[in-house]
């Protein structure tokens, strides 16, 4: 198969589809793998690093998707690529189409066989391409709210670890899964004050077990989310629902109950967000201000940590990349039931429930 990997094109986004390592996988399976000249500099990968892995350099974006059986990528097309769109063409990377009508229509309309990172679902529900950018982004979260609480920026002025003799910042996490729990990992290690909030006993109970005495849990009624959001420095909405959009838990009367100058971290935004007041940012111009409150919304988050990201995305993505290069779309979801869950678009119609549901389109059971 002829494996594609463009350089990404999203604001700031320095992350690339494959490693130089990954290349070497698919070469040695006898696959060709071309790669968009400089497409791997952002995450510390050179053009001659990828030729000794076997890759062949292409000099621009038309050459690698016009050439590709498959393309592989991070960040979902941006409208200037829909033209390279076309019907058997597989496309594996990061898709969101829940909060994305218009990718998803272009996709459908053109016959591309779309595969999304984020739903690929395990049997216990685990989903492992997106984990690891869920525990980066998570651990952002924190790092990127503790700057904007600075007062150049808008913020309170807040230092959340304190000193002896002054109060603690304060930080509220709605939602304890991955996100949340990486959030938590580093408010607990500044020294913040910190209270996670689920709707789920026993994640509450897990977290409870790990963190002991330094978080308070509470569950996710709208009176506990109301008062944790007024008495937050920084409020990170971590809510995630697999392929749908994100519910809108934090209301705009909540936002006007909190502190001015506190930071919303929504790292949801690219599931369309779970705050009313959310809308998509980069990470040229990361905030805006609404009700004196700082929103951080950048939809590419773990593009700032490029190599990191690379290094932890490409390491889950690959076995799935090769199954789908090795056997193509057909066999491969019939042997993996999780890749399978995978798949959004196919033969022009939405085959993936959630995000047909969100979108209001028709689903077609695959």
């Amino acid at each position: 198969m002829n494996i594609g990997v463009p350089r990404e094109i999203k604001n700031h986004e320095y992350r690339v589809g494959l490693t130089p390592d990954s290349v070497k996988s698919y070469v040695q399976r006898g696959h060709h793998v071309a790669i968009e000249t400089q497409a791997g500099v952002g995450s510390g990968h050179s053009d001659e690093e990828y030729r000794k892995a076997g890759a062949q350099i292409a000099s621009g974006p038309e050459e690698i998707w016009t050439g590709a059986d498959m393309i592989i990528k991070v960040k979902e097309p941006l409208e200037s690529e829909y033209q390279y769109f076309r019907e058997g063409l597989i496309l594996f990377t990061y898709l969101h189409l829940a909060a994305n009508k218009p990718l998803t229509q272009a996709l459908m309309d053109s016959g591309v066989t779309a595969i999304a990172y984020e739903t690929i679902e395990l049997p216990d529900g685990r989903l492992p391409c997106l984990t690891p950018m869920s525990e980066i982004a998570g651990r952002l979260s924190i790092q990127e709210g503790a700057k904007y609480l600075e007062k150049s920026f808008g913020g309170r002025g807040i230092l959340l670890g304190g000193v002896p003799g002054v109060h603690r910042g304060s930080v509220t996490i709605l939602g304890g899964g991955t996100v949340g729990t990486n959030a938590c990992k580093i408010a607990v290690g500044i020294g913040a004050n910190v209270t996670i909030l689920d709707i789920n006993p026993r994640r509450l109970a897990y977290l409870d077990d790990i963190f002991g005495s330094s978080i308070t849990t509470l569950y996710a009624t709208e009176a506990n989310i109301h008062q944790a959001a007024a008495d937050a420095d920084i409020l990170v909405g971590a809510v995630l629902i697999p392929g749908k959009a994100a519910p809108k838990l934090i209301t705009r009367d909540i936002i006007q109950t909190m502190r001015p100058g506190a930071v919303l971290v929504d790292v949801a935004v690219d599931q369309g967000g779970c705050a009313q007041t959310s809308r998509p940012t980069t990470h040229d111009d990361p905030i805006f201000i609404v009700d004196n409150v700082v929103h951080y919304c950048v939809a590419n988050m773990p593009g700032a940590v490029a190599y990191t990201s690379t290094q932890a995305l490409t390491s889950v993505t690959l076995p799935y990349g090769l199954s789908l290069a090795d056997h193509g779309v057909a066999q491969s979801v019939s042997r993996k039931p999780d890749l399978a869950l995978g798949l959004n678009i196919y033969q022009g119609e939405c085959v993936n429930q959630a995000v047909a549901q969100s979108l209001d389109l028709p689903w077609k059971e695959l």
